[in-house]
């Protein structure tokens, strides 16, 4: 089908305007790829610059009751459709892909393409009727509400994700220090200074970062943690402020954002702070203390509102010492210095710590909680522990994998951590002055004698289930634990 020679010739559009004009108009339309559509629409209809109806096609005329087409040639076309937005498109230029248009008793589903001419002037503009009953286009409508709750749940699922898991309240332990670290931590989540926490790898630092986030008053907003020694130097700054396109080799053809952008509003955490190159030390620096940055292959400065908490397991300030970073950067960061203790320095804290990582690993593997005999667990607590907490977990994990029994005994464990000399508490018939610091023949010594015998038979009618100890006892379970850690030998 050819627009010219088809629907009105171009006789029945003399009178409409200026015939060379409509021609034209008709050439450029018929040129173009919308005649396609015009064959396969139910109705399709051209206006000129003046919003002026010069041209239908076949059917059209037929679904608005047109009984002569010359009728309305050259007619403002909201004179042959009431509710056509055909002007609104020729004068704005601006198309109307997709819009429900009624007519009397009936609704039709509609585009609207304003036309062109070489210069990109618009011209006229074409409208098609892509369906004569709206109620066609439910299965689109559909198909796009459900695109659009799958998108929100991705995002909603997105944020969770980025969400900060662990509070304060997951720092297990009761030890002095880890109960002065927790003190520490909440005081300084009710501000937005800059926390440098530092300690020795598996203590726990990102779980800490976590905590103060969840305890302050971002923890609505987004937390994004950086390990900043698992990413290459060469993309280190497009990780971190984000790339628009082009910026380089293989960048996204849509940029990307950075993690400054991510965590906008929230907190940003920098793990292995100490692994960052210098020319990257320079930029976090200027967005420390002027709270803005570019992207990378950009000069539009944009406004950063994050909190950054970072960690390490260097001496930073021997790394400064000896001019392998920044001071004034080290400065900046270390606004509150927060210490992780390793294992070794609170092991009052293991046997809660390995009756929480035991319950973890029975709900993640399924099965029974596992416990640790008297025996076992007084073996773990002399040994050095130099992958500290992430290590305990390890060894369990192991020990519960290997184990058949719900008691995991002394032989089981030193299979895993062959070596380490120990003595076995229950195997002592007195208790140890020295470790609860009392005095001989005191009143103390003599009732914490008495106690520890208590707490030993306990132990041993019931085979070293310490949980049934405790009942029987009458006490909790975590005061058998510190009753025990109390009376361990030095």
């Amino acid at each position: 089908m050819d627009i010219l020679s088809s629907g009105s010739r171009l006789s029945a559009l003399e009178g409409a305007s200026n015939t060379t004009d409509v021609h034209y108009l008709l050439q450029i339309a018929s040129q173009s790829l919308l005649k396609h559509f015009a064959e396969i629409c139910e109705g399709a209809v051209v206006v000129d610059r003046q919003a002026r109806v010069v041209w239908m096609n076949e059917q059209y005329p037929k679904r608005l009751g047109i009984s002569n087409l010359k009728t309305v040639i050259g007619q403002p076309v909201e004179l042959v459709l009431p509710n056509s937005l055909m002007r609104e498109v020729v004068e704005t230029g601006r198309p109307i892909m997709l819009d429900i248009m009624s007519f009397g008793s009936e609704s039709f589903v509609v585009s609207r393409l304003p036309l062109h001419d070489e210069q990109g002037l618009v011209i006229g503009g074409i409208g098609l009727m892509l369906l004569d009953d709206a109620r066609n286009l439910a299965p689109l409508v559909s198909r796009y509400n459900q695109i659009q709750q799958e998108l929100q749940d991705t995002r909603q699922q997105l944020a969770i994700a980025r969400r900060a898991k662990y509070t304060l309240s997951s720092l297990i332990g009761s030890s002095e220090v880890l109960t002065k670290l927790k003190a520490q931590a909440r005081r300084t989540a009710c501000s937005n200074a800059t926390v440098l926490i530092q300690g020795e790898t598996g203590t726990g630092k990102e779980l800490l970062a976590q905590a103060i986030h969840n305890a302050s008053a971002r923890a609505d907003k987004p937390f994004v943690a950086v390990n900043i020694a698992a990413i290459p130097e060469a993309l280190l700054e497009a990780e971190f402020f984000g790339a628009v396109a082009g910026a380089y080799t293989g960048a996204d053809r849509k940029g990307r954002q950075g993690k400054f952008k991510l965590a906008e509003g929230g907190t940003l955490f920098l793990d292995e702070i100490g692994d960052m190159p210098a020319t990257l030390q320079a930029k976090l620096l200027r967005v420390l203390q002027e709270g803005e940055y570019e992207a990378l292959g950009s000069d539009q400065l944009l406004r950063a509102d994050v909190r950054i908490l970072s960690a390490t397991s260097r001496d930073l300030a021997q790394e400064v010492a000896q001019g392998k970073f920044r001071a004034d950067l080290y400065y900046r960061l270390n606004v509150v210095p927060l210490n992780m203790p390793a294992l070794r320095e609170r092991l009052t804290d293991l046997p809660l710590l390995c009756e929480q990582l035991l319950d973890n690993l029975s709900h993640k593997q399924g099965g029974s909680p596992r416990e640790l005999s008297t025996e076992a667990l007084d073996y773990l607590a002399h040994y050095a522990w130099p992958g500290n907490v992430r290590e305990l977990q390890n060894v369990l994990e192991r020990a519960v994998m290997l184990s058949d029994s719900f008691v995991i005994n002394l032989d089981e464990i030193q299979a895993l951590l062959p070596g380490v000399q120990t003595h076995t508490l229950l195997a002592e018939s007195h208790p140890h002055p020295e470790a609860a610091g009392l005095a001989a023949n005191s009143l103390s010594f003599t009732l914490a004698q008495a106690e520890y015998q208590a707490i030993q038979a306990a132990l041993q009618a019931c085979g070293g289930n310490k949980a049934k100890a405790a009942t029987r006892l009458g006490i909790s379970r975590t005061s058998l634990y510190e009753k025990l850690a109390t009376y361990r030998p030095n």
